[in-house]
C-alpha cells in the first residue's frame, strides 16, 4: 500500500527536477524587472542605469528599472521577497535594506537574511569626512579631542537615519567615546548646505557628493572610512591611519534574487553583471563615483552580509541606533 501511494510522487521528483534545468538553461526568455528602492536620480538609480545597457546586451532581454522608494529600503525588500524565485525579479540594495533595516526598526516586511538569494556585491564606496574649510579642526585626532571636551559635543549630518553617513558618525562615537550628535535630513544636499554654512560641525559622505567643495576649497578631508587611500584624495589618511584602529564604513551596492532561485540562474545571472562591469565605460564612470567595483561571487557576498550582520547587531545595541 505504501508503495503504490510512493510510487507516483517519487515518479514525479525526476521530472520536477529535469523542467526545473531546463528552464535554468533556457533563462532568460523574458523581460527582468531590476528594482531600485530609492527614487530616480540617486546613487542606486545611477549605478542601475548605467549597468542597464550592458545587461541587456549580455542576456538578450530587457531589463526594466522599477523604482520603489520608501521605508529605507523596506518597500522594495518585500515586493522581490514576494516575486517568484525565478530570477525574473531583481533588487538592487544597499546595506541599509540588506543588513541594518532589521535591527534599526521595530518590525520589518521580510527579513533580509532569510527572503534573499545572493547574486553578486558590484560595487562597494569609502566615504569621506569634512569640515567647513574655516573649521579649527585638522585631523580626526582633532575632531574626537573637541568632541570629548566640547560641552554638548560636536554636531554631523546625514542623509537620514539609517544612512551610511549616520552609520560612520555612529561607529566612530562608539570606538572613540566621543560625544557627537546626529542631525538627520532628507537627504544629502540639505546637511551639505548647513554644513557650508556651519550650522554641523563635520560631516561623513560620500565622494561624488563632497568633491566639487573639496575641489573648490569650501570643505576640507580629514579622512577617508575605508580601509585604504583612494586615488583622487591620496594624501588623505583613512580613519585607523588617522587613529581610530580597524575602523571600516563603506557604503555598496548588491544584487539579490527572491530565495529559492534556482543556482544555474543565480550563476547566469552573476556572470551577466560581472561581465556588465568589466566594461572599460562602465568600470571608469563608476571609479569616476568614487566607487570601487567587485562584482563578488555569490557566496563571497553572502559572507560578507553575514560578517555585516555581526557588527551591525552590536553597533545597534551600543548607540541606541533606530528608526520609528
Amino acid at each position: 500500500m505504501r508503495t503504490k501511494w510512493l510510487r507516483p510522487l517519487l515518479c514525479s521528483v525526476p521530472l520536477s527536477f529535469t523542467a526545473l534545468c531546463a528552464q535554468a538553461n533556457d533563462f532568460p526568455t523574458k523581460p527582468i524587472h531590476l528594482v531600485v528602492g530609492f527614487a530616480p536620480g540617486g546613487a542606486s538609480d545611477i549605478v542601475a542605469r548605467l549597468l542597464q545597457p550592458e545587461l541587456q546586451k549580455r542576456l538578450g532581454q530587457p531589463i526594466v528599472i522599477d523604482n520603489r522608494p520608501g521605508a529605507n529600503g523596506n518597500i522594495a525588500n518585500e515586493v522581490v521577497a514576494r516575486a517568484e524565485p525565478d530570477g525574473y525579479t531583481l533588487l538592487l540594495g544597499n546595506p541599509g535594506p540588506l543588513v541594518f533595516n532589521p535591527f534599526l526598526y521595530k518590525q520589518v516586511p521580510v527579513d533580509p537574511a532569510k527572503a534573499f538569494a545572493p547574486v553578486t556585491q558590484i560595487t562597494e564606496s569609502p566615504m569621506v569626512i569634512v569640515v567647513p574649510a574655516k573649521s579649527p579642526l585638522n585631523s580626526v585626532a582633532d575632531l574626537v579631542s573637541r568632541a570629548k571636551s566640547k560641552a554638548g559635543g560636536l554636531s554631523y549630518g546625514s542623509a537620514g537615519n539609517g544612512s551610511s553617513m549616520h552609520l560612520a558618525g555612529a561607529t566612530l562615537q562608539m570606538r572613540t567615546g566621543a560625544s557627537l550628535v546626529h542631525v538627520p535630513y532628507k537627504g544629502s544636499g540639505p546637511a551639505i548646505t548647513d554644513l557650508l554654512g556651519g550650522q554641523l560641525d563635520f560631516m561623513p559622505d560620500s565622494r561624488s557628493t563632497t568633491m566639487p567643495f573639496i575641489r573648490d576649497g569650501r570643505l576640507r578631508p580629514l579622512a577617508v572610512t575605508g580601509d585604504r587611500r583612494v586615488a583622487d584624495l591620496p594624501d588623505v589618511p583613512t580613519v585607523a591611519e588617522a587613529g581610530v584602529p580597524n575602523f571600516k564604513v563603506t557604503t555598496w551596492l548588491g544584487i539579490v534574487a527572491p530565495a529559492g532561485t534556482p543556482q544555474p540562474v543565480v550563476k547566469r545571472l552573476h556572470e551577466a553583471f560581472s561581465h556588465a562591469l568589466k566594461q572599460p565605460a562602465v568600470k571608469s564612470r563608476l571609479e569616476e563615483l568614487g566607487t570601487y567595483v567587485l562584482g563578488s561571487t555569490p557566496e563571497a557576498f553572502a559572507r560578507a552580509m553575514d560578517q555585516e550582520r555581526q557588527e551591525a547587531r552590536l553597533l545597534v545595541q551600543q548607540t541606541g541606533m533606530k528608526i520609528e
